[in-house]
């Protein structure tokens, strides 16, 4: 209940005008989102930088209604891709398509799309493609796999494992050497597409993270590179310590090198989770997310488990 409750108001546009304005709610947020600008966002990943982690920046927005705010979306992440290669941070972008004027017009988030993953290209970058709800599933592996037949390698993509077509997908994706991040998911989705019981999402993931694995030693796919920038084909994101050494076992089992197999977390959550892993030899990916439009991600963040309420409330008072 609690869970449809954050999804739901991370949809309500009343909710969001009076929660934004809160200086509480910003106050918890702050901890978890590296500030409105591109500037800060980028101290931020200096920091983490300088602690052995890695990055993903995501300008924070999705779901715009007009072709001028995704005109103007686009035009934010590739000045952040240039702005990394000024600054020189071990990171690269994550983008959602919805942000980039999917539901208003597919052939115009495929234009924004394609310009973003040809100027990463030009700048040796990566770019990760966010999933979002069931609902733009088709339309985001569509979109990615159609740029990488085209011969842009430099883009990758997102499996929840909550949905039951993960599997098939994931094999599809690994055929065509797609690199992927495997999450839980924090959407609220019907039964019928998704698992309802966290025990078998947890089971789904496992699974799929063997799959990953596997993946990853008999292709013989590149490890993560010195720049920091690409990661190799599997990226383990949670903050579940079985689910991480559950895939440690796996690779350690199949002989698969360290610095082939990254894991990914939250900005802001289990820093000494992150470190650890570091000291192991772990690739480690930090999720950096930034920008004035901090409320849905924040709401969904909440959504994903009601015991995040505490969770996030907590972090707020220790690193």
């Amino acid at each position: 209940m609690l869970r449809s409750l954050f999804i739901a108001l991370s949809k309500a546009y009343w909710a969001q005008r009076w929660i934004s304005r809160w200086a509480l709610a910003w106050r918890v947020a702050s901890r978890f989102i590296a500030g409105e600008t591109v500037e800060q966002a980028l101290r931020a990943v200096q920091v983490l930088n300088q602690q052995g982690l890695l990055a993903t920046l995501d300008q924070l927005g999705e779901n715009t209604q007009t072709v001028q705010d995704a005109e103007q979306a686009a035009q934010g992440i590739l000045h952040l891709l240039e702005e990394i290669e000024r600054a020189g941070v071990q990171a690269n972008v994550s983008v959602k398509l919805s942000q980039l004027g999917l539901v208003i017009d597919p052939q115009l988030a495929v234009r924004h799309l394609r310009q973003i993953v040809e100027k990463a290209r030009q700048l040796n970058n990566f770019i990760r493609v966010d999933m979002e709800d069931s609902t733009l599933t088709d339309a985001t592996l569509k979109i990615v796999a159609d740029l990488r037949d085209s011969g842009l390698n430099n883009v990758g993509t997102v499996i929840q494992s909550y949905l039951y077509r993960s599997m098939e997908d994931t094999q599809k994706l690994i055929e065509r050497g797609i690199k992927i991040r495997l999450v839980k998911g924090a959407y609220q989705e019907p039964p019928h597409l998704a698992y309802p019981k966290k025990r078998d999402v947890d089971a789904a993931f496992d699974r799929l993270s063997d799959l990953l694995i596997d993946a990853s030693l008999r292709f013989d796919y590149l490890p993560a590179t010195a720049s920091g920038r690409f990661p190799p084909l599997a990226a383990i994101a949670t903050h579940d310590e079985k689910r991480i050494e559950h895939a440690i076992q796996r690779a350690k089992s199949c002989g698969l090198p360290v610095e082939r197999l990254e894991f990914q977390m939250l900005y802001g959550i289990r820093r000494d989770l992150q470190l650890a892993l570091v000291k192991q030899g772990y690739p480690v990916r930090i999720y950096v997310p930034f920008g004035t439009h901090w409320y849905p991600y924040f709401m969904r963040r909440l959504a994903e488990r009601p015991a995040n309420v505490w969770f996030f409330v907590s972090n707020f008072f220790q690193r």
